[in-house]
Parts: structure tokens; C-alpha cells; sequence
């Protein structure tokens, strides 16, 4: 089968180029001949130029150009294309003397008259030398063209499946550490026998509904992250309970905003697990804003003033830094500010409504 391909491609080259010098040839009779010329004679005359124009050309196409230009080895290029005009230049000399006795039968009377002198004649052979130089020049330079488009659509295809798998991956490290965080909550109420435990597991599963299946998507709306986080912190609110004061303030934004799932809940989760002030007490303040194509979120927590850890350094922080490069590149702006007894993150979020990430 591939040997027959090779055969038919071989064989479709061998009659285009055919095609190609046939034309040529037609070229050469009626440009040296005149009106009342016998079109055989000035056929046959034409035809002694026809070897060296094939041999120049193919000299051109297939060892000097790849060689020498291509490769951008101009001054070879130079002194091989000077050395093959001139040796043509002799071949063309030599046909058209022979091409001038021969047709005219060694006789000078009646020999029919050439209308084009020597130079013109070297001028039409060069003509077609250049126009198929150029022919392969473009042909090469479509081809490098294609190839290099191919590749560079294979390297965005490759880019594009490590970044899907490097995104799975970070979701896999967010979601053990947000349910880790989840069922030590419920198995602390559990230990007391606290009534809230069955409203709490029945809570985490709608949460993880979401972490499971919702983060699947691409996007998910804006109005479905705020949901769970508002959850979320109703399941912390039932083990802090008097310990926790939550500010959350959110203004109106119309629900066809989407972002990337589980992109703020991190956060929140961070303050929960990192926050606590001096006096045993955590204060937590989230804002979301929505001004055109930005998304403002800002939250804040109190924490105790010797307090060295924080979630500045942990596995959740620095995953949702790096979906954030991922997913918005230089579309976002993420300020986190570390004060003596406040935990301040600021981030700035441009979106557009027809965006899907991967």
C-alpha cells in the first residue's frame, strides 16, 4: 500500500513537471519565432535550449537553494549561482549555434531568420529558471509554514493537557485538606453528643457535592461558590459557636458571572484553620464586589500576635496561587498582607462572561 503510494506520487510529479516543460517549450516557439515562420522549425530550434533550461532549473531547485540559501549560506549561494549562469550561459551559446546550423540544413540561404539575438534568448532561459526558483521558494516556504503551525499546535495541545492534569491535581491537594478540616469539626461535636451533628453532616454533603461534581466544570456561577462558602461557614459556626463573629457582606451582581470552582472557598477556609485572636476569639470579614468585568473579594481575620503559623505557607494557599497563574494568567491581582493581629487578603479578579477555563 505504501509502496503504491510512493509509485502514484512519483508518477503524478513526473507528468506535472512534463506538464511544466511542455509549456515551456511552447514558450521558447513562440518567442524566437516570427509570423511567417514554420511553426516545426521554430519548434526544433527552440527545443536545443530546452536540456540546458532543464538542467540550470533543477540545478537551482534541488542543490543550490536548499544548500545554500536556505540554509543562509549566502556567499556560497553567491559564488555557486555565478558559477552555474555562467557555465549555462556557455551551454546556451553552444545550443544555439548548433540549434541554428542544423535547423537550417548547413545552408545560409533560406534559413529562416531568428527574431530574438543571443542575449534575449538567455534572458527568456533565465526567465524560467527564476520563475521556478521562486515557485520553489514559495512551495518551501508554505510547507516550513505548515510544518511550523502543525508543531506549534502540538505544543499547545501538550501545554494544555499538562495544565488540565497540573489543575486535577491541585484540586485533588484542595479538596482532602478542606474535608480533612470538615470531619474533624463534625467529630468534635460528635465526641459530645451535640444535636447540631446530623444538620452538619447533611451541610457537608451538599459540600461535597460541589467538590465532587461541581468542580468538575470548567466555571461554575459565582452565586453557587458564595452558596457553599455561606455554608461552609455555618458548619464552623456550629463548632465555634460564641468564639465566632463573621462579617460577610455581599453586593447585588447579576448571576450569569462565572468563575473557576472552588477559587474563594480556600480562603475562607484558611482563616478557619490559621485564625484566632489573643483572646480565643475569631473575627473573620469578607467582601465581594462586582464592578463591570472586575470581581473584588477581600477577607480578614483576626489571629493572635505571637502566632507564627499561618496559612501563608500552607498546601491550600499555595494551590489556589497557582490555579490563579493557571486560570487568569495577568488578569488578576492577589495582595496578601500579614499585620499583627489581622490576616488581610485582597484579590482582584477581571473575568469576562463568555470565558471557559480548562
Amino acid at each position: 500500500m505504501k509502496l503504491s503510494s510512493i509509485i502514484l506520487g512519483m508518477g503524478r510529479k513526473f507528468l506535472l513537471h512534463s506538464l511544466f516543460w511542455l509549456v515551456v517549450l511552447l514558450y521558447f516557439t513562440f518567442f524566437f519565432g516570427f509570423e511567417d515562420s514554420e511553426f516545426r522549425k521554430v519548434m526544433n530550434f527552440s527545443s536545443f535550449f530546452l536540456p540546458v533550461t532543464i538542467l540550470t532549473t533543477y540545478t537551482f531547485i534541488y542543490r543550490i537553494i536548499p544548500r545554500y540559501l536556505i540554509p543562509k549560506k549566502y556567499l556560497q549561494f553567491g559564488l555557486y549561482s555565478l558559477a552555474a549562469l555562467v557555465i549555462s550561459a556557455c551551454y546556451i551559446t553552444i545550443s544555439a549555434f548548433y540549434a541554428k546550423v542544423l535547423t537550417s540544413g548547413y545552408e545560409y540561404q533560406g534559413s529562416f531568420p531568428i527574431t530574438k539575438s543571443l542575449i534575449y534568448i538567455m534572458i527568456s532561459v533565465y526567465l524560467v529558471v527564476a520563475l521556478a526558483s521562486a515557485f520553489s521558494l514559495l512551495k518551501y516556504n508554505y510547507s516550513t509554514a505548515s510544518k511550523n503551525e502543525e508543531l506549534k499546535n502540538r505544543i499547545l495541545e501538550a501545554q494544555l493537557k499538562l495544565k488540565e492534569q497540573e489543575l486535577q491535581y491541585l484540586k485533588m491537594q484542595i479538596h482532602p485538606h478542606f474535608l480533612f478540616n470538615s470531619l474533624n469539626t463534625i467529630y468534635g461535636l460528635s465526641l459530645a453528643n451535640h444535636h447540631t451533628t446530623s444538620e452538619m453532616i447533611l451541610q457537608l454533603s451538599d459540600l461535597l457535592d460541589y467538590i465532587l461534581y461541581q468542580t468538575k466544570k470548567p466555571v461554575v456561577s459565582l452565586k453557587d461558590e458564595i452558596k457553599h462558602i455561606t455554608n461552609y461557614i455555618d458548619l464552623e459556626k456550629k463548632r465555634f459557636q460564641e468564639l465566632l463573629i463573621v462579617d460577610f457582606e455581599i453586593e447585588e451582581f447579576i448571576e450569569e458571572i462565572q468563575i473557576a470552582p472552588m477559587l474563594l472557598l480556600p480562603f475562607v477556609e484558611n482563616c478557619f484553620k490559621h485564625g484566632r485572636g489573643a483572646d480565643g476569639k475569631l473575627e473573620i470579614s469578607i467582601k465581594i464586589k462586582v464592578k463591570n468585568d472586575q470581581l473584588m473579594f477581600l477577607i480578614e481575620n483576626s489571629k493572635a500576635q505571637l502566632s507564627a503559623e499561618h496559612s501563608e505557607n500552607g498546601i491550600g494557599l499555595e494551590n489556589i496561587k497557582r490555579r490563579l497563574d493557571l486560570l487568569y494568567e495577568n488578569n488578576y491581582q492577589l495582595d496578601i498582607e500579614t499585620r499583627p493581629d489581622h490576616y488581610y487578603v485582597r484579590l482582584m479578579l477581571k473575568f469576562s462572561k463568555n470565558t471557559v477555563y480548562a
